[in-house]
C-alpha cells in the first residue's frame, strides 16, 4: 500500500498524501513519546515552579539544615559517605541531562543547587564534629587540677559559679577542658577569665540521656568541647591573677550585678536577663511559670529584645539626625542611622553572651538595616534564609537543638504570615477611626501569637513533652509589656545612672517585670495550662516540620498540600501511647505508668532532674507514687514484685531495691516466675526471666530503656547513638 508504514517509500514517486504522513509522523513518534515522558514531568514541574515564582533560597536553606539532620540522624560513617555520594550523583546527571535545554533551566538549577547544598549541610557538621569534639574521660574520678579559666557562668539562684578550665590530668596528661560547679561561698576576687587555678574536683564523663527522648548533654559536651564535668571538693586557690583588666564576660557580670542591684526581687534577676543576657539568678519557680505560660523566649535574647535595641538605636539616630540641615543635605539619613542601628545590634549581641538566638536575630537584623537603607523589602523569606544559613554554618549542631528550631520557627510562621496576601489587605492603610485602627492592630497581635504559638508547639512537644494551652492569649499581654515598657524604661534607667538620675525608671520597671511575673504565674496556675505529652517520634515531627515549611515556603495555592503531612502527623500524635515501664541507664529509677495516668516510682529519685525526666517522657502530670505504696506491688527490703495488666495480658516484673546478695537458686526460681527483672547490678546468669533481664550488663549497652508491652517494643538509647563520636 502507497505510503504505509510496512513498505518503504521510493523517493521518486508522488509525494505523500495528508494521511499517508500523519500515519508515518505518528509511527516515528510513539517511541519517543513513550521515552519522554520524564521529560513531561520535568516540563510539568518548570511550568509550576514558573507560575508559583519558586525562589531557591529559602529551599537552600532547608537542603543545608535537612543535610546537617542526616547526619545526625544517620548512625555510621559509610552511610554518611553514600549519601553525599548519592547526592552528587543527581547534581551531576542534573547538569549533564538537561544541559543546553533553555526551557528546563529553572528545574535543572533546583535539582543541582538543592542536591549540592545538602551534601554540603552533611560536610560542613561532619566536619565540625571532628574539629571541635572532645573524647570523654573513660570513667568517674577524683583530680587534682592546675588550670587556666576560659570561662565564667555565674548561676546565683543555684547558689553556684561554674568554671570552665583548660587543664592537664590522667596517666597520659592530654589537654582536656573541663567543667566545675563551685559554691558561691568559695568565690574570692580574681576568680575569673585569664586566672590560673588550682582545686580539687570529682570528674564525671558527660553522660547520654538518661531515657529515650531525654536531654543528650554528651552530645552537647562534644560539641562544646568538655571532657568532663564534675564539682569542686575542698578550697580554690589562684595561681596566677588574670592579666587582663576587663573582658566581655566580666562586664556582662557587672552589668547583670548593677542592674540587680537596682531592682529588688526576682523582677532583678528578669530585668539583668533583658539587660545582659545572664538568666543565672532567675529561680526555678519563675523559671517554670514563664515556660507554662509560654513566655519563656522573652528570657532568651532573641529578636524581640535584638529587634527593639536596633529599632530604638535607628529612630532616635534618625530623628536627631534630621535636627541639623546640614546634615540633612549631605547624607543620606536613612544609611547612617542604619550604621548606629547595626552597631548597637552587634554591641548588645556580644555583650549579652553571643548565644545562637541572638546571633541570628542580629544576622538577621542586619540584613533588614540593609535593605531599609537600599529601599527594598525589609522582612522576607530570603532575610530569614540568609541568617539560618548563616548560623549554620558557625554552628551546625545547633539545627537540631529546641534553640535553633524555635527561634526560627517563630521568624519564618511571622514573615510568613504577613506577607500572605489576605494579611496585607487586612493590614492596609484605609480610612477609619483610631478604635478601628487599634481593633485591627490588636486582633493582628493575637493572629500572630496564636499562628507562632502553633508552629512552636510540635517543637515544644518533641523536646520538652509539654504544651502550654494559653500561650498566645499570655503573649498578647506580655509582648507589648515587655517592648513597649520594660526594655525602654531599663534602657532609660541604664542611660540616667551616668548621671545618678535613673531611679525613678528602675521604680516603673520593677513595677512592669512584677506585673509581667505576676501574668505568668496566673496563667501557668490556670486548670488545663499545662498539658504533658508522651515523647514523640521522630517520624513525627518530621511531618510537622517538613508540612510547616511547605505551607511557609510557598506563596501561592502549592503550599496547600503541605496540611496532607500535618494532619498526618496530628494524627499519629493523638494515637501516641505513653512507655508503661521506663528504666534509666544505672538501672536504680524505674518508673512504671497505670491507666489512670499516674507513674509509680520504685525509688524516690536523688534528683529533681532524675524526676522530671520521668514524668515528662512517660507523659504524666502527677506527682509519682512510690511503688511500697501501690496495692498492686509486693515489697520486700531486696525486692518489689509488681504486676501489670495491657490488653487483657498480665505482665509481672522483678525490680531489686539494694544491691544485697542473694542466694542465687532463690534468685533463679524469683526469676522464673516473672516477665521482666530490672536490677542496678550484674544477675547471674541463672536469672532467666520469661522476657528481659534488663541489668547492670544489659543496661551498659542499651543506657535507658522505654518499653511498652502492649506491642513488646523496647525502645533504648543506644537506638539513635550510632557512631558519633559522643
Amino acid at each position: 500500500m502507497r505510503g504505509s508504514p510496512l513498505v518503504p517509500f521510493d523517493a521518486g514517486q508522488q509525494s505523500l498524501t495528508r494521511v499517508d504522513y500523519v500515519a508515518v509522523q505518528r509511527h516515528w513518534r510513539m517511541p519517543a513519546n513513550l521515552s519522554s515522558l520524564g521529560g513531561r514531568f520535568v516540563d510539568w514541574i518548570e511550568t509550576v515552579l514558573g507560575r508559583a515564582e519558586f525562589d531557591r533560597v529559602p529551599w537552600l536553606a532547608v537542603a543545608f539544615a535537612a543535610g546537617i539532620g542526616s547526619w545526625f540522624l544517620l548512625k555510621t560513617a559509610n552511610t554518611w559517605i553514600a549519601l553525599i555520594a548519592l547526592l552528587l550523583s543527581v547534581a551531576v546527571l542534573a547538569a549533564l541531562l538537561w544541559r543546553g535545554r533553555e526551557g528546563r533551566a529553572r528545574t535543572r538549577l533546583a535539582v543541582l543547587s538543592l542536591a549540592v547544598v545538602f551534601c554540603a549541610g552533611v560536610a560542613t557538621v561532619w566536619i565540625r564534629s571532628e574539629v571541635v569534639g572532645a573524647d570523654p574521660i573513660e570513667r568517674p574520678s577524683v583530680e587534682t587540677l592546675n588550670g587556666f579559666v576560659l570561662e565564667r557562668v555565674d548561676q546565683p539562684a543555684l547558689d553556684r559559679f561554674r568554671l570552665v578550665l583548660a587543664t592537664r590530668f590522667g596517666a597520659d596528661q592530654e589537654a582536656r577542658k573541663v567543667r566545675v560547679n563551685i559554691p558561691l561561698a568559695k568565690d574570692q576576687e580574681g576568680l575569673r577569665e585569664g586566672a590560673v587555678v588550682r582545686l580539687r574536683a570529682r570528674l564525671m564523663p558527660p553522660g547520654p540521656p538518661v531515657l529515650p527522648g531525654g536531654y543528650d548533654f554528651a552530645r552537647a559536651a562534644w560539641f562544646g568541647g568538655l571532657a568532663a564535668t564534675g564539682s569542686l571538693i575542698g578550697e580554690i586557690s589562684i595561681i596566677e591573677a588574670p592579666k587582663t583588666a576587663g573582658t566581655i564576660s566580666q562586664w556582662q557580670r557587672q552589668l547583670s550585678a548593677h542592674v540587680r542591684s537596682q531592682i529588688d526581687g526576682n523582677g532583678g534577676a528578669i530585668a539583668a536577663a533583658f539587660a545582659s543576657g545572664d538568666r543565672g539568678a532567675i529561680t526555678d519557680a519563675d523559671r517554670d511559670a514563664m515556660r507554662d505560660a509560654g513566655l519563656t523566649h522573652l528570657l532568651a535574647i532573641s529578636g524581640l529584645h535584638v529587634g527593639a535595641v536596633i529599632a530604638a538605636a535607628y529612630l532616635i539616630a534618625l530623628k536627631s539626625l534630621a535636627l541639623f540641615p546640614y546634615l540633612t543635605l549631605r547624607f543620606r539619613l536613612p544609611i547612617v542611622a542604619a550604621a548606629v542601628g547595626a552597631c548597637a545590634g552587634i554591641g548588645y549581641t556580644v555583650l549579652t553572651g553571643m548565644q545562637v538566638p541572638t546571633v541570628r536575630s542580629c544576622a538577621a537584623a542586619m540584613l533588614v538595616l540593609l535593605a531599609l537603607a537600599l529601599g527594598r523589602e525589609p522582612l522576607s523569606l530570603r532575610m530569614v534564609a540568609f541568617a539560618a544559613i548563616f548560623v549554620m554554618v558557625l554552628w551546625p549542631e545547633a539545627v537540631i537543638g529546641p534553640s535553633f528550631q524555635m527561634s526560627f520557627a517563630a521568624v519564618l510562621a511571622i514573615v510568613s504570615l504577613h506577607s500572605s496576601a489576605p494579611i496585607k489587605a487586612f493590614l492596609a492603610a484605609r480610612e477609619e477611626s483610631w478604635l478601628a485602627r487599634l481593633v485591627r492592630r490588636v486582633v493582628m497581635l493575637f493572629t500572630t501569637g496564636l499562628v507562632i504559638e502553633l508552629a512552636l508547639m510540635p517543637i515544644v512537644l518533641y523536646h520538652f513533652h509539654r504544651a502550654g494551652l494559653y500561650g498566645a492569649a499570655a503573649n498578647v499581654l506580655a509582648i507589648p509589656l515587655v517592648t513597649l515598657v520594660s526594655m525602654p524604661l531599663i534602657a532609660l534607667g541604664l542611660v540616667f545612672d551616668l548621671v545618678g538620675l535613673g531611679r525613678p525608671f528602675w521604680w516603673l520597671a520593677e513595677h512592669s517585670l512584677d506585673a509581667l511575673l505576676g501574668l505568668a504565674h496566673w496563667v501557668s496556675s490556670q486548670p488545663g495550662a499545662v498539658k504533658l505529652f508522651p515523647h514523640m517520634g521522630l517520624a513525627s515531627i518530621l511531618l510537622f516540620v517538613g508540612g510547616g515549611l511547605w505551607l511557609a515556603l510557598w506563596s501561592s495555592r502549592l503550599r496547600l498540600p503541605g496540611l496532607l503531612p500535618v494532619c498526618v502527623a496530628s494524627l499519629s500524635l493523638a494515637w501516641t501511647c505513653h512507655p508503661d515501664i521506663l528504666i534509666t541507664r544505672d538501672g536504680r529509677q524505674v518508673g512504671i505508668t497505670t491507666d489512670d495516668s499516674r507513674l509509680i516510682s520504685l525509688r524516690a529519685p536523688r534528683s529533681s532532674f532524675a524526676q522530671d525526666s520521668l514524668i515528662e517522657l512517660a507523659g504524666v502530670e502527677a506527682t509519682p507514687i512510690a511503688m511500697t505504696e501501690w496495692s498492686a506491688a509486693n515489697c520486700s527490703d531486696e525486692f518489689c514484685v509488681i504486676s501489670i495488666t495491657r490488653d487483657s495480658r498480665q505482665w509481672s516484673a522483678l525490680l531489686t531495691r539494694n544491691r544485697v546478695r542473694v542466694e542465687e537458686r532463690a534468685l533463679a526460681a524469683a526469676c522464673e516466675r516473672v516477665d521482666i527483672v530490672v536490677a542496678d547490678r550484674v544477675l547471674p546468669r541463672s536469672c532467666r526471666p520469661l522476657w528481659l533481664k534488663a541489668d547492670k550488663r544489659m543496661l551498659d549497652q542499651t543506657g535507658g530503656l522505654s518499653i511498652y508491652l502492649a506491642e513488646s517494643r523496647i525502645v533504648s538509647v543506644a537506638d539513635n547513638q550510632g557512631e558519633h563520636g559522643w
